[in-house]
């Protein structure tokens, strides 16, 4: 009996208790982040949401058990001191600055899922690596939202209290052996478990849990994020490569049905002039012009002047963004390259050779630039810009006014337009793409116009109509060059932002973005509503089917002004599952099998069809959806995009 007197059973128990607030605090930050985006992610009733919890008690487990590997093997590893003051003083600071570190990540999410529609990922530092700004945008966050903040503050400091209640008494092992035998089979067995904990079961065929398991458990997909936490989310996708070739159709299905070069035939005499609006945040609900038939009550729209201009303008009023990111912005409207579960721009295959409308451009022998007014290399767009091969790039230190800082992110969206109307044309024909800025997180706009927008009811509906503004006096100046006359304008936006309406609540239309095309020439038959799905990646074989370039076009979309009825394959991810429209339906695919299929008017994944219906069209929608899959990895992987 004396070898199990040797047992560190207070040690194990106090163990236990300690992780187990773990548990309990991961819990409220569950409650909190969902209480903040209630609107976005719908829970019928209280039973659902503790059904939703629980299953995020396994992901909680793989997160905590990542966080505190280490003092959990400091509390266990025989070392005969672990019960005096000072090591447990040393436990006690580890415990608390690893895991306070990993609790504050879910605190960002109660803001930020708003504008990423993602739990927190690795992803997050490929954005940082380029900004200089980080703390300042960090302190600013802070500043207005303090909410997040105090309750860090207070939860934390509960947290403190609850460990501190219960204590380990200094105990000295009276044998030696006993004591080590016991504390080997403790720590053996605990490897053990923590192995399974951080897997997520001990089944040796089952790959350890990911991202797109959360949604193994939910009614409607955006329910995954709720059975999530941000530190799972960070720590699983650091160092992973979500890009690996699959093998699902042969070659043949993927040049029939996804058919990845497209060739156009229009003979164009006097090539026009090419300028690309990639607006920040312009999301599709705060433009009237896309709203009309929406029949959304109370609706107001924040963009006189591109509604005006949508009227003599050809506008998709059902287009979607292919990326949740600026930068993903960036490659799809001009490479026609969407990002899914990982982006192609911050993973290690994009630095390579691509055709884009650059690339087309500067073949036909056009003067290519990018703008954006802020600091050379912020957003990773200087360095993308230079893969897609732009000749030319102007950003905050060409400006060289930094007077018209906007002392966060980059120059003020009103006088850096006009920098780019007066600056663009010196040589014809020319492409020019302007990022703006403006209407973006901190929702700040120049002191001066204080008091001229309205308020609206979100953050967003002030600088929009900043933007708008500024592109209205942007034009005003562009109508006097010699160039505006032959010149096709682009507006969309990289990705939407703050939700006003319930419409565009619903997890599809999270994605949803103007796409406008307006010149003064009227040879270019830019007018009307074509009420076709479209997406970003269609632009680029949009332009260059209207500048005539007869030549193949590596694309997966289609130019929306050809008589050419290519087939259209709507994609993006929600960071956890890729997301497709084809024909009538939309498809779920998480890389391995089609785990959704909906009705492509239900945009909120609300009534998933898949084992319900089957017909010819379904089918065909997914095998097609993996073929598509399977030819975007091995372009991207092998290097085809040229």
């Amino acid at each position: 009996m004396k070898f199990f007197k040797e047992f560190r059973k207070q040690e194990v128990l106090v163990l236990l208790y300690r992780i187990f607030l773990a548990y309990v605090f991961y819990q409220i930050a569950r409650l909190l982040f969902w209480y903040f985006n209630k609107e976005l992610i719908k829970v019928d009733s209280v039973s659902d949401y503790f059904n939703l919890a629980f299953h995020g008690t396994a992901f909680d487990t793989t997160a905590i058990l990542y966080v505190n590997a280490l003092f959990i093997l400091l509390s266990l590893v025989p070392v005969v001191i672990n019960t005096k003051k000072g090591y447990q003083k040393v436990l006690f600071w580890l415990y608390f600055i690893t895991n306070g570190i990993a609790y504050a990540m879910n605190f960002g999410d109660f803001i930020y899922y708003k504008f990423s529609q993602a739990r927190l990922t690795s992803t997050a530092l490929d954005v940082a690596k380029h900004e200089s700004n980080v703390f300042k945008v960090f302190t600013v966050s802070l500043g207005q939202h303090p909410f997040v903040l105090i309750w860090f503050v207070v939860l934390m400091a509960l947290w403190i209290f609850l460990y501190k209640r219960i204590k380990i008494t200094e105990q000295k092992p009276l044998k030696l052996v006993p004591y080590f035998i016991w504390s080997v089979i403790v720590l053996c067995g605990t490897i053990v478990l923590v192995i399974g904990g951080i897997r997520g079961d001990f089944k040796h065929s089952t790959r350890p849990i990911n991202l797109v398991d959360a949604n193994r458990f939910v009614v409607n997909p955006l329910q995954g994020n709720i059975v999530l936490n941000s530190t799972f989310s960070f720590f699983r996708t650091l160092g992973t490569n979500n890009f690996k070739e699959v093998h699902f159709v042969d070659e043949k299905y993927i040049t029939d049905n996804v058919q990845p070069y497209k060739i156009y035939d229009r003979k164009v005499e006097n090539r026009p002039n090419i300028v690309i609006f990639i607006v920040e945040s312009f999301g599709r609900e705060y433009s009237g012009a896309f709203n009309k038939d929406k029949n959304i009550k109370g609706y107001v729209s924040y963009t006189p002047f591109i509604d005006s201009l949508a009227g003599q303008s050809l506008i998709f009023p059902n287009t979607f963004a292919n990326g949740r990111q600026s930068i993903h912005g960036m490659s799809s409207v001009l490479a026609g390259i969407p990002s899914l579960t990982d982006a192609f721009t911050s993973s290690p295959y994009s630095n390579q050779k691509i055709q884009s409308i650059v690339s087309v451009c500067n073949d036909l022998g056009y003067d290519t630039s990018f703008y954006h007014g802020a600091p050379n290399g912020s957003m990773g767009f200087l360095g993308f810009g230079n893969i897609l091969g732009f000749k030319h790039y102007f950003g905050k230190n060409e400006y060289n006014h930094d007077e018209d800082f906007d002392g966060m992110w980059a120059i003020w969206d009103e006088p850096f337009l006009q920098y780019f109307a007066k600056n663009v044309g010196k040589k014809q024909p020319f492409m020019a793409t302007v990022f703006t800025a403006s209407s973006h997180h901190p929702f700040k706009i120049p002191e001066k116009y204080n008091g001229k927008f309205k308020k609206g009811t979100i953050e967003m509906h002030e600088p929009i109509q900043y933007t708008d503004y500024a592109i209205k006096k942007y034009f005003e100046t562009a109508k006097k060059q010699p160039w505006f006359n032959n010149t096709i304008f682009v507006f969309t936006g990289d990705h939407t932002n703050q939700v006003a309406y319930g419409e565009y609540e619903k997890a599809m239309n999270r994605f949803a973005v103007p796409l406008i095309l307006y010149s003064p020439n009227p040879d270019y038959h830019l007018q009307g509503v074509n009420p076709e799905t479209a997406q970003q990646i269609d632009i680029y074989p949009t332009l260059a089917d209207l500048i005539g370039y007869n030549k193949l076009i590596r694309s997966w979309g289609r130019s929306v002004v050809s008589d050419k009825k290519y087939p259209s394959v709507i994609v993006n991810s929600d960071g956890s599952s890729e997301q497709f429209i084809i024909g009538n339906y939309m498809y779920r695919f998480d890389g391995k099998e089609i785990t959704g299929v909906y009705d492509k008017n239900d945009l909120g994944f609300e009534n998933n069809q898949i084992g319900k219906l089957k017909t010819p069209e379904i089918e065909k929608g997914m095998l097609t959806a993996k073929a598509w899959f399977q030819d975007y990895m091995d372009r991207v992987i092998n290097r085809k995009l040229k």
